[in-house]
C-alpha cells in the first residue's frame, strides 16, 4: 500500500500527442515559440529522493541560471501559503484522528509510529488522516540523506535573487488531497502498519526512481497512472491540474524567462504538460 501513497503524493505524477516524443528521455525541456521573447524551461522533479539518485547536470544549471524567475507547483517560500496548508490539514469537523480507526487498529498504529517512525501519534490527533499518511511517506524514504528538489531550487533562487512563483494555491493542493476518499487513506495507512504490501510498495518506488535516473518520463507517467493509488482519481490529481497550469504558465512566460519545476509524472502523456503546451502553440523540445 506504500506504493499507493507514493503514487498520488509524488505525482502530485500511450496516446496521440505523446507519439512525437515517446522515445525522448529528458527531465529538462525548453519552451519557445508562440510569441515568447525568451525561452523558458520545464523540469520534472521527484519531491523526495535519496542523494545518490539526485539528477542534476551542467545543462540544467545553465538553464536555471539563464532564467529570470522560478516557478514550483506551489510557492513554498510564502509563509501565508504554508500556514494555509498546515491549517488545511487540521480536521475541523471535530473528529479526532483516533475516531477514523477501530480501537485495535489505532493501538497497532500507535505502536508502529513509536517503534518504526519514532514519533508519538498523539501529536497528530487533531489532524486529518491524509496528514499522517503524508508524513509516513516522507519518513519511508530508505536513506539518511534524502534530498528535496524544491528545497534545493528555492535556495539557489534566493541566492540569485530570483522571484519564486507557484502554479497552485494552498487550496488547490489541499483540494487534490481531499479528492482521495478518507477510507482509502485509512486503509492505506493500516496496510503499511500491517505490512500487507509485502514489499511491493518499496519495489514500485525503486522502479520509479530507476526511471527517474534514466530520465524516462514516459515510464514514470505509466508507473504512476497505472498504480493502484490513483485509482479513479487520475483525472483530478493529474490531468485537471495540468490543464489549469497551461494558461498560468503562458502568462508568466510572456514577460519573463521562467524555470518551471513540477513533479515528473505531470510531463508525459496526452494530457501531460508537454503535450498541452504543444497543443497551445509552443515549441517544446528536450534538452539533453
Amino acid at each position: 500500500m506504500l506504493r499507493k501513497t507514493i503514487s498520488y503524493l509524488t505525482i502530485i505524477f500511450v496516446c496521440s500527442h505523446f507519439a512525437a516524443f515517446s522515445q525522448e528521455k529528458s527531465l529538462l525541456w525548453e519552451i519557445s515559440g508562440n510569441g515568447l521573447k525568451k525561452p523558458s524551461y520545464l523540469f520534472g522533479t521527484i519531491h523526495l529522493i535519496c542523494r545518490p539518485d539526485y539528477v542534476w547536470s551542467d545543462r540544467m544549471t545553465k538553464a536555471f541560471d539563464g532564467t529570470e524567475k522560478v516557478c514550483l507547483e506551489m510557492d513554498l517560500d510564502d509563509m501565508n501559503v504554508m500556514m494555509e496548508v498546515s491549517s488545511g490539514l487540521m480536521d475541523k469537523t471535530g473528529k479526532k484522528l483516533s475516531s477514523y480507526f477501530s480501537k485495535s487498529d489505532y493501538t497497532r498504529l500507535k505502536a508502529y509510529m513509536k517503534d518504526s517512525v519514532g514519533m508519538d501519534l498523539t501529536m497528530f490527533e487533531m489532524m486529518k488522516p491524509v496528514a499522517l499518511q503524508t508524513m509516513m511517506v516522507t519518513k519511508s524514504t530508505s536513506c539518511d540523506d534524502a534530498a528535496s528538489y524544491e528545497d534545493s531550487l528555492m535556495k539557489v533562487a534566493k541566492k540569485q535573487g530570483k522571484e519564486l512563483l507557484g502554479l497552485e494555491s494552498a487550496k488547490d493542493q489541499l483540494d487534490a488531497l481531499e479528492s482521495i476518499p478518507v477510507d482509502t487513506v485509512v486503509a492505506g495507512i493500516m496496510d503499511v502498519v500491517d505490512g500487507k504490501d509485502n514489499g511491493e510498495g518499496e519495489a514500485e518506488y525503486h522502479k520509479l526512481v530507476a526511471a527517474y535516473r534514466d530520465q524516462d518520463i514516459a515510464l514514470m507517467q505509466k508507473l504512476i497512472v497505472e498504480s493502484e493509488g490513483l485509482g479513479g482519481n487520475a483525472k483530478t490529481l493529474v490531468d485537471d491540474r495540468n490543464r489549469k497550469w497551461i494558461p498560468l504558465m503562458g502568462e508568466m512566460m510572456k514577460s519573463n524567462s521562467v524555470f518551471f519545476a513540477v513533479g515528473a509524472g505531470h510531463l508525459a502523456g496526452k494530457n501531460g504538460v508537454i503535450s498541452l503546451l504543444r497543443a497551445g502553440g509552443y515549441t517544446v523540445k528536450a534538452v539533453k
